[in-house]
């Protein structure tokens, strides 16, 4: 009788990447979008169905694009860098031209392509990340000097900028100029250059907003709450409501009354306050902690960075998600002053969602590509040796 022995092969260990958590916190995310969506669209013309269709369509096209981004060659894809920003800023100015730009509340931010509306800022954010993170690679060696390690990539952060500050979008703005700014500090640019310039521009930034009505009418409102309940500041009161209904466990879903026609932009901009009402302090808290996690996670990640072109990229795309977040989340707690700005992963809107799918795409591809064992040797050399 012949016995036979079967080799146990060693099991490799599950290994736990700062990159695969982000992808979970996103998941988790994009889930809970999903079911309070289903709610805080339920008054709104169509159905709770029609919006929530719409969402998964867009979350498909949006898995899709983060798919076809983590598997590409990003060294390669830098080839075009300055082709995606071309286009972006193409946009950013075909939109503001009147009768194809198309205007809502005042703002003219969409291009409408058949039933479909595209928010053009929402790409150039990308772009603007992707073609500063090339070219500041491209001149490290010069970040010290002025004209070339700061004024040129500070007057292309601006040139963004200032075209999305005319749709208006002041919160878009200046969420881009804040991340140029941070990117130049990261890449090594001089503070004797990046303060004076910030302050400047903080300056500019406030001189515009108390010249624009609407704006200041927002400032003045924050500053007295109660006292513009009925007017500058229902919105934000009617989100302060939502919260207090809720308290720790919630009305339950589609229990909650601010959809039906008090709270205004319920299932986009002022999403979390509808979570609040029907979910309660406690996911409202799982939220918040799963945003931090993703950047703390993203923090780790981007140490491992193999060259300033992807750390940049990566960070970039990072922030675009976690400032977002804050943003958001600043206003609608009431401690920031109201500016219309998405919830990532899940307000409604089919353009953030295709943002957040190619940032997400983004890194993962960075985790995929920084894990690839390097030979030691190269197959030429290896071979020179041998013979």
């Amino acid at each position: 009788m012949v016995s036979s022995t079967s080799a146990v092969l060693p099991r490799r260990p599950l290994t736990i990447t700062p990159a695969s958590v982000i992808v979970v916190c996103v998941a988790a995310l994009v889930s809970i979008g999903l079911v309070v969506l289903f709610s805080a669209s339920s008054p709104i013309k169509g159905g709770p169905y029609a919006y929530l269709w719409k969402q998964f369509i867009f979350l498909a096209l949006a898995i899709g694009a983060g798919w076809v981004v983590a598997i590409a060659d990003l060294e390669q894809l830098r080839k075009f860098a300055w082709v995606a920003a071309g286009i972006a800023l193409f946009f950013l100015v075909l939109v503001l031209i009147p009768h194809l730009g198309i205007t809502v509340k005042g703002s003219r931010r969409w291009l409408g392509f058949g039933s479909v509306r595209l928010q053009v800022s929402e790409f150039a954010k990308v772009a603007l990340v992707f073609s500063l993170a090339h070219y500041l690679a491209l001149n490290q060696s010069r970040l010290h000097d002025l004209w070339r390690g700061f004024v040129i990539p500070a007057a292309w952060t601006g040139l963004f900028a200032v075209l999305v500050l005319a749709e208006p979008d002041f919160g878009t703005a200046f969420l881009l100029g804040s991340i140029g700014m941070i990117l130049l500090f990261l890449a090594g640019a001089r503070l004797k250059f990046l303060l004076p310039s910030i302050g400047t521009a903080l300056l500019a930034f406030g001189l515009l907003v108390l010249n624009n009505p609407v704006r200041l009418r927002r400032i003045t409102s924050f500053m007295d709450i109660e006292a513009n309940r009925g007017d500058g500041a229902y919105q934000l009161w009617q989100a302060i409501l939502a919260f207090a209904a809720g308290g720790v466990d919630g009305v339950g879903l589609g229990q909650g009354r601010q959809q039906n026609s008090f709270l205004p932009e319920a299932h986009t901009d002022f999403i979390f306050a509808i979570m609040g009402e029907e979910m309660g302090l406690i996911f409202t808290l799982l939220v918040v902690a799963l945003f931090v996690t993703i950047f703390v996670a993203g923090l780790m990640h981007v140490r491992r960075a193999p060259n300033l072109f992807q750390f940049l990229l990566v960070t970039g795309s990072l922030l675009l998600i976690c400032l977002q977040a804050i943003i958001n989340l600043g206003v609608v707690t009431g401690m920031l002053p109201t500016k219309g700005m998405s919830l990532p992963f899940i307000s409604a809107g089919g353009s953030n969602l295709l943002l957040m799918g190619l940032l997400v795409g983004i890194i993962i591809n960075s985790q995929r590509t920084w894990e690839r064992p390097k030979p030691l040797v190269r197959r030429r050399a290896l071979t020179e040796v041998i013979a």
